[in-house]
């Protein structure tokens, strides 16, 4: 059975291409995280609701199209960003108040407990903190005990412990079955709620492959675990681990010895044809400190080059393919890598990478920065010493060019 189907869905406005035809298929229990722009939320959000007329491909919720007269509309829940709340009611009262437009045979006991408000219960939402009127909008949700859930934005400007109870409300409605569906343009977000994460923009869907290790058979994170694929532990985690996690182990929150350690592999810069399809997975590595410092070294194993550049998001290790990254900037020592308008630490150095990017297409266009040239569109001279690149993203970004490597630059192309 599948939850939610969405085939060939493209978006059009104007002469622009908010994203091409994507295919995403999702089953009961599941939880996919969509990391992109404002626009494309709002866009997916609105024809998700059947609010938003489709012109090319169809979304199927369950067996019902979202505009379809004859689907329940309890089938689809959203939480929207900026959704309105009876601010002069109590945390009780708007309970009881969604309950009965949903006919809900939730306890309301239940729902205070699960979302740490049973202290709160009696309290206006006037009075409370926008972390706690959040948990009130994932209240509504619960109450309203829909197949499919759409959270926009769950934990944007939140305290921490709204941030655990959203993480234990998902792991408890994906062990109940329902599919949740987060819809967000934080990263951060993304991979810290599910292991299935995607980006959707004007060059179509990409697949995130994130594998988890659980914590006894985790490695330090400056090595890999040798002898198994990361996609193996994976698969360990089972369909039965999830069930065992009660309501209880939720509201106790996501101790730092109970989070999983995760290793991200960013996936290949081509469109993934559908979020049910298995990735090809390589087995990762396994390279003593020592040898992960000696970047200028190829990092051949076998008959195997490993050439990805790993990252550090909290606790995660990502790992992006060159052609996947638009430029490095070096700042105080710290290098950082920028991915589609976003910024990820790495834990080499500016020179350790030059050496092994520069196969790749990178070049040393400033003392600070490496650029994929592959990604440049203009040359820009500002005065006769000053210069910029201009690379061929939405927001078009300016990297700087030194006087000295625009004349190598100019000899590399060719150019006198």
């Amino acid at each position: 059975m599948t939850a939610l189907s969405i085939r060939g869905l493209a978006c059009h406005v104007e002469h622009t291409t908010l994203f091409p035809a994507v295919n995403i298929e999702a089953a009961p229990g599941e939880v996919l995280a969509i990391y992109s722009t404002m626009n494309v939320r709002h866009v997916l959000m609105a024809m998700l609701a059947g609010s938003m007329p489709i012109h090319q491909g169809e979304i199927r919720i369950g067996e019902y199209a979202p505009s379809d007269s004859k689907r329940d509309s309890r089938l689809i829940g959203f939480m929207r960003l900026d959704e309105g709340l009876y601010e002069r009611l109590t945390v009780k009262e708007n309970f009881s108040f969604y309950r009965d437009i949903y006919g809900s045979s939730v306890a309301l006991e239940e729902v205070l407990r699960m979302l740490k408000l049973d202290q709160k219960a009696n309290h206006k939402l006037v009075k409370l903190t926008s972390s706690e009127k959040r948990r009130v909008q994932y209240g509504r949700l619960l109450l309203q005990n829909s197949e499919l859930l759409v959270f926009e934005e769950p934990d944007q400007n939140v305290d921490i412990e709204t941030k655990l109870v959203f993480h234990g409300l998902v792991r408890s409605l994906s062990a109940k079955d329902k599919m949740v569906l987060i819809l967000t343009g934080s990263m951060e977000t993304a991979l810290s709620t599910t292991s299935r994460v995607c980006r959707l923009d004007e060059k179509g869907l990409h697949v995130f492959d994130i594998q988890e290790k659980s914590e006894r058979d985790a490695e330090p994170l400056n090595g890999f675990s040798a002898g198994r694929t990361s996609l193996e532990l994976d698969r360990e985690r089972t369909i039965s681990d999830i069930h065992n996690l009660g309501i209880s182990e939720m509201e106790v929150g996501l101790s730092q010895q109970t989070i999983a350690q995760e290793i991200v592999h960013a996936a290949a810069d081509e469109p993934a044809a559908s979020l049910n399809v298995d990735n090809a997975s390589t087995s990762a590595p396994n390279r003593s400190e020592t040898e992960e410092s000696n970047i200028g070294e190829e990092s051949v194993f076998g008959s195997f080059r490993f050439e990805k550049i790993p990252t550090r998001v909290n606790d995660k290790i990502i790992l992006f393919n060159p052609p996947e990254i638009d430029y490095i900037e070096s700042s105080e020592g710290q290098s950082n890598l920028y991915v589609n308008g976003e910024m990820y630490a790495s834990t080499f150095k500016i020179n350790e990478l030059e050496v092994r990017l520069q196969s790749c297409g990178f070049f040393r266009c400033h003392r600070s920065y490496l650029v994929n040239l592959q990604k440049v569109k203009e040359v820009i001279t500002y005065t006769r010493n000053s210069y910029s690149l201009v690379l061929d993203d939405q927001s078009r970004t300016h990297v700087p060019l030194s006087k000295t490597k625009m004349a190598e630059l100019k000899e590399m192309m060719g150019l006198k």
